[in-house]
C-alpha cells in the first residue's frame, strides 16, 4: 500500500519532466513520424555513400564530375538534411509536405536516371557495376519513404485543415 505510487510510475504531485512530458506528447502517429524520418536520415546518408565514392575517384583522377552523380549525392544530402530537420518534434509533419513531395521526386528523377543505366546492365563480374546495381534499389527504398510521409502529411492535413484554433476564432473555450 506504502508503494502503490511505484505502479501508477509517478507521484501526487509529482512536476512534469522531460522523461514524463515525452512520454505523454507521444502518439503512434508521432513514432511513425520519427522511425521514417530515421529511416530516411540513414538511407540518405547510404546514398551519399555510394555516389560520392565516385565523385571523390573522378577528383583524385583529376576528371570533372559526372553531373548524375553530383544529382544523386545531392538527393541523398537534401534527403538527410530534411529528415533530420523533420525528425525533430517543433516540426509539424502536415506543414512540410510540399518538401516531401519533392525529394520524392528529386529520388524519382535519380532512379530514373540510374535505373535506365544499370537495372538492365550485366555486370560480368565487375563489382562497380553490382554496385551501381544495388545503389538504384536504395534509390527506389528512398523514394518510396519520401512517399510514404509525403502521403502521410497530407493527410494529416486534410484531415485537421478544418479544426477549432485560436486563429480561426471557432476555438474551444477553456473553463
Amino acid at each position: 500500500m506504502v508503494l502503490k505510487f511505484l505502479s501508477r510510475g509517478s507521484m501526487k504531485g509529482e512536476k512534469a519532466t522531460m522523461g514524463t512530458s515525452i512520454k505523454s506528447n507521444m502518439s503512434i502517429g508521432s513514432v511513425f513520424r520519427i522511425t521514417m524520418r530515421l529511416f530516411q536520415f540513414v538511407m540518405g546518408l547510404v546514398v551519399i555513400g555510394l555516389y560520392a565514392q565516385d565523385l571523390d575517384r573522378a577528383r583524385k583522377a583529376g576528371v570533372g564530375p559526372d553531373s548524375k552523380w553530383a544529382y544523386a549525392t545531392f538527393c541523398g544530402t537534401w534527403g538527410a538534411l530534411f529528415s533530420l530537420i523533420f525528425m525533430t518534434p517543433w516540426v509539424k509533419a502536415w506543414f512540410f509536405c510540399p518538401v516531401d513531395f519533392l525529394a520524392f521526386f528529386f529520388y524519382l528523377v535519380a532512379f530514373g536516371m540510374f535505373g535506365k543505366m544499370y537495372i538492365k546492365e550485366d555486370p560480368e563480374g565487375n563489382k562497380g557495376i553490382i554496385r551501381m546495381k544495388h545503389a538504384v534499389w536504395v534509390l527506389v527504398t528512398n523514394m518510396i519513404l519520401w512517399l510514404i510521409t509525403a502521403v502521410y502529411g497530407s493527410v494529416v492535413y486534410w484531415k485537421h485543415r478544418k479544426g477549432r484554433t485560436v486563429h480561426t476564432g471557432a476555438a474551444s473555450s477553456h473553463v
